[in-house]
């Protein structure tokens, strides 16, 4: 793998697997973007298939039945893995063409605030037409970035995500509490609902981080004016907003401006605060670790 590549792992838990996984896993190993490890949590019961186990890059665990929780196991790994992107898929999605991988990395790449993407998923040509009609409904052709402001348009579909096929960012799965780790269904809508709701405290992790670099840089950054700066923008922004007729949405910049300036004061003075409160404010808590 290229150093400059975000690096990714996929991680796929698996029951009674058939046919149809091992072409999974085969298409996984003709990506066009490389995968690091391809690891398959595999619930104990019958044979499970030689040549899986076999193939380059795979890593199987065996777990027993009454072991397996859909978010607990995905989030087992998510844990096995150490990836910036880990890659959540069901044993039957088999993906359509080599460029699966590349096309959600890509999308979490181009905005460091997205924290999950997923595929559509493609009805299968013998599917009844219902279904089919159903799987446009839920997977449309066109792409969308949906966040907070998304709820009163969308309702309960801005939280939609499916682990048939998605990809997490692992600073963000982490800042959001990742997968519930005892649920009965659902795991990967209720991360989503947890990732957008938290949505304007990335602005302050981000915030932190960006103050903590300039402190940890004095030969550049001291005496750069930088505040003064932002409450420029701030200001430019808001009667902006006026001008267009859009005051509406003024206290909503306000909010997401304090966020990001709170967590820029905190990361200016962060050697003065306890190291369990640096880890949290940070969107990198590896980073301290080093």
């Amino acid at each position: 793998m290229n150093n400059d590549q975000t690096s990714v792992d996929v991680v796929i838990p698996s029951y009674r697997p058939d046919e149809k996984f091992s072409r999974l896993v085969k298409k996984l190993q003709e990506q066009e973007y490389p995968i690091g490890t391809i690891f398959v949590i595999n619930t104990k019961a019958g044979r499970f298939p030689k040549e899986v186990e076999q193939m380059e890059k795979v890593k199987v665990s065996h777990i027993e039945r009454r072991e397996f929780d859909h978010g607990a196991t995905r989030d087992m790994g998510m844990q096995m893995s150490k990836a910036e992107i880990v890659v959540f898929m069901t044993q039957d999605a088999v993906p359509a063409d080599e460029y699966v991988i590349g096309n959600l990395v890509k999308v979490l790449e181009e905005d460091e605030m997205t924290g999950a993407a997923y595929a559509r998923q493609l009805a299968a040509s013998d599917c009844n037409y219902i279904e089919k009609y159903t799987r446009k409904f839920n997977y449309p052709e066109n792409s969308r970035i949906k966040s907070k402001e998304d709820l009163q348009e969308m309702g309960i579909k801005t939280f939609f995500c499916s682990n048939v096929c998605a990809a997490y960012k692992r600073n963000i799965y982490e800042k959001a509490g990742g997968f519930c780790k005892k649920t009965i269904f659902n795991e990967d809508m209720i991360l989503a609902g947890h990732m957008i709701n938290a949505g304007y405290k990335q602005q302050f992790h981000r915030n932190f981080d960006m103050a903590v670099s300039q402190a940890e840089h004095p030969e550049v950054f001291e005496g750069i004016k930088s505040e003064s700066e932002g409450i420029k923008l701030v200001k430019q922004t808001a009667a902006h907003l006026v001008k267009r007729r859009k005051i509406h949405l003024v206290p909503k910049l306000v909010y997401q401006s304090g966020c990001k300036y709170i967590g820029y004061r905190m990361g200016k003075m962060y050697k003065k605060l306890p190291d369990k409160v640096v880890k949290w404010c940070s969107m990198s808590p590896g980073y301290w670790e080093k």
